[in-house]
């Protein structure tokens, strides 16, 4: 696996030995149940899996390669490089300048932008009318293009399934930046439909197995979200799926399973396998999420990461299920009056007084779960996790951190 050269202040002592532990354990990632660290006040269970993937480190150290490169130039990122504001913030404070916001407007004219301009794709990619634009004002966008490779897998596979008539259904949320980019290049080779979750699925599905009459009624529910021209009654019927790679991976499959059933009710219907589009960094950070819980849980969790972040929302929503849930940006969360956190069914922030709960009538330690998503720095995890031994106290990192380490020998 490829290392990645990214600034150190983004990772942490403690995560890094407890992953370089996990790792050498289990190098082929199989177990994924959570790593504990008993503080004896407090028990930390750490998912098997979370923080940086392949695809944001490779996206930080293109950066900030981009920065040292370029001293004295202007340096732009199309919109947000990840959805973390730490990092987000620190690429500011270095000078770089947003183009774009997270729904695709401009900060900064376009036309202002000259040839000798550093321009960095971010990690979600590139819509393809943008980069023809960029072409055009004869700025490069390729020297530091940070793409995602699994983002550009699934652009491949959707241009293979155009370029065989298949339309390609996008499962991922309409306004963000990945499926934007994916729908323009899929629409480079065919039709592509966007449908952001299961309800939508269940119209759709359901209107196709009805005989495709009431077009009014598909495109009160699609208006927007298809590629010109598109003619439901006739595109589809050869169908594949695929996905904004940070969406829940067994959601698209729930997805993907149930448009396959309306497509192969159609006799002139074809359906295409896309497995090979899910993001390995999205499922196993879900899958030891459910690791985490099917081991019992915890009393309560703890997601970090950006509030706007596809991927760390998700996370959010597999631990609600099971325990009081509080999703925070970083430790700069706790404040004088509680702790401040997000609501991913509101879209606002709450405070609570003390979310971290007290030992049992019998004295038993609590269990506190922290994870966090594919774009959140390690250093942050574990400026979160400090901040509930203080709450707790107990016994000192580095003799837990030794005997963590003694016993997975």
């Amino acid at each position: 696996m490829r290392t990645f050269d990214i600034p150190e202040f983004y990772r942490s002592p403690i995560i890094s030995r407890v992953k370089a532990k996990r790792k050498a354990l289990d190098p082929r990632k199989q177990d994924f149940t959570p790593s504990e660290l008993d503080f004896g006040k407090v028990r930390i269970r750490l998912a098997r899996h979370f923080g940086f993937c392949f695809g944001v480190e490779n996206a930080i150290e293109i950066s900030y390669k981009a920065v040292d490169e370029n001293p004295g130039k202007r340096i732009f990122l199309l919109s947000q490089m990840i959805h973390n504001p730490e990092v987000n913030a620190d690429l500011q404070s270095r000078g770089v300048q947003f183009l774009h916001d997270t729904l695709g407007n401009e900060l900064v004219p376009l036309d202002t932008l000259e040839a000798d301009d550093v321009v960095i794709v971010p990690a979600f990619g590139a819509t393809v009318e943008l980069e023809r634009r960029m072409a055009s004002l004869g700025v490069d966008v390729q020297k530091y293009n940070t793409t995602c490779p699994f983002v550009e897998k699934v652009w491949k596979r959707s241009a293979q399934l155009g370029g065989k008539a298949f339309t390609v259904v996008i499962h991922g949320k309409p306004q963000h930046e990945e499926t934007r980019a994916t729908f323009s290049h899929a629409a480079e080779t065919g039709h592509a439909l966007v449908v952001k979750n299961a309800e939508e699925t269940e119209f759709l599905a359901t209107w196709m197995e009805n005989g495709r009459k009431d077009v009014e009624a598909f495109w009160a529910r699609f208006e927007g979200r298809t590629t010109q021209d598109f003619d439901p009654q006739q595109h589809l019927r050869r169908v594949g799926v695929v996905n904004q790679t940070t969406m829940l991976a067994s959601d698209t499959q729930a997805i993907a399973d149930r448009i396959k059933v309306a497509v192969d009710a159609d006799p002139e219907g074809e359906f295409a396998n896309t497995r090979d589009t899910l993001c390995y960094a999205t499922n196993d950070n879900q899958s030891a999420t459910r690791g985490a819980l099917l081991a019992g849980g915890a009393d309560v969790a703890l997601v970090v990461g950006g509030y706007n972040s596809s991927n760390t929302s998700h996370l959010v929503e597999l631990c609600e299920e099971h325990m009081p849930t509080y999703f925070v940006r970083n430790e700069l969360e706790w404040k004088e009056d509680g702790v401040h956190h997000f609501d991913i069914h509101t879209g606002e922030m709450k405070v609570t007084a003390q979310p971290l709960p007290e030992a049992d009538g019998e004295g038993e330690a609590p269990t506190v779960m922290i994870t966090s998503g594919a774009s959140c720095p390690d250093a942050s995890v574990e400026r979160v996790l400090r901040k509930v031994l203080a709450h707790y106290g107990g016994r000192d990192v580095e003799s837990v951190l030794t005997e963590f380490e003694r016993t997975h020998a």
